[in-house]
């Protein structure tokens, strides 16, 4: 126990340093303004702007395992139109180092691909969005260890509500399921809910909790964690920078693999049309 809460101690004061310095960085280079409308849409994933985005999740423990492991996500989104319609596309490609084979050592690669693409549907107020529209997941991963070997599709629906300038909630509900791909590996069935909520506190800067829930339809794995962090909006005339913390810790979880705490961290921009 000892060993585990020096971990984490060190795990969390690295992660805080690394997001000072990111903010350090970007910080001089722009101007500090609060951001307006800015600050609340920062965090919108179907807001209408270009988006280029650096997450990682360092996860210090796994269940049943007690190995570390680390997920850096790539994510890019771009809104698009198809004669009347608008869109917003999103993929996402992790790096990833998990624990594999018989000895369960550290093997570090490519994950799996996932694209989603949802129709923007009106609903009568410009600060609601709502989107849903179908997902793909491709076996990109350059080891057995690190991906399902197999291709799935499904659906993703986003929400996200900002009417209010100080309090901005929404959730991105996924599901998807296999249809190609090696047959020797469990099927994916995966279902996934990540419910949002960011409080602006000014000058951009904001409180933030955005955990992902994950139920395995397969085995009834599942994981359920809960979070609080704390993230810094930068807007510049091209750009808005987004950066964040936000240390999670498991409050329900049923199978191996899964993360008994980790530390969401995120650097965000977003471009304008």
């Amino acid at each position: 126990m000892v060993k585990i809460s020096v971990h984490r101690y060190w795990a969390r004061r690295c992660c805080i340093a690394v997001f000072c310095l990111l903010a350090g960085i970007v910080a001089p280079l722009v101007s500090a303004q609060d951001g307006g409308g800015a600050a609340a849409q920062a965090n919108n994933p179907l807001a209408n702007m270009t988006a280029f985005n650096l997450q990682n999740y360092y996860i210090g423990d796994l269940t049943e395992i007690d190995k570390h492991a680390n997920q850096f996500w790539l994510r890019y989104a771009k809104p698009f139109s198809i004669k009347d319609s608008n869109w917003i596309m999103r993929a996402s490609l992790p790096l990833v180092t998990f624990p594999t084979g018989p000895n369960l050592s550290q093997n570090t690669g490519l994950g799996d691909l996932n694209v989603f693409a949802a129709y923007l549907i009106d609903t009568g107020n410009p600060a609601v969005s709502f989107g849903i529209g179908p997902q793909i997941t491709a076996p990109t991963a350059t080891d057995t260890g690190l991906g399902s070997e197999q291709w799935s599709a499904g659906f993703a629906n986003v929400l996200f509500n900002a009417s209010s300038p100080k309090f901005q909630y929404g959730y991105l509900l996924t599901w998807q399921h296999r249809f190609a791909g090696n047959s020797n590996r469990t099927d994916v069935n995966t279902g996934a809910l990540q419910p949002f909520a960011f409080y602006q506190m000014g000058k951009g800067w904001y409180l933030r909790s955005a955990p992902i829930w994950v139920y395995n339809f397969e085995n009834d794995d599942y994981s359920v964690p809960l979070g609080v962090g704390v993230g810094k909006v930068i807007k510049t005339k091209k750009t808005v920078y987004n950066l964040f913390v936000e240390p999670q810790w498991s409050v329900a979880d049923e199978g191996p693999g899964q993360p008994e705490w980790q530390v969401f961290m995120g650097f965000n921009m977003q471009f304008p049309q």
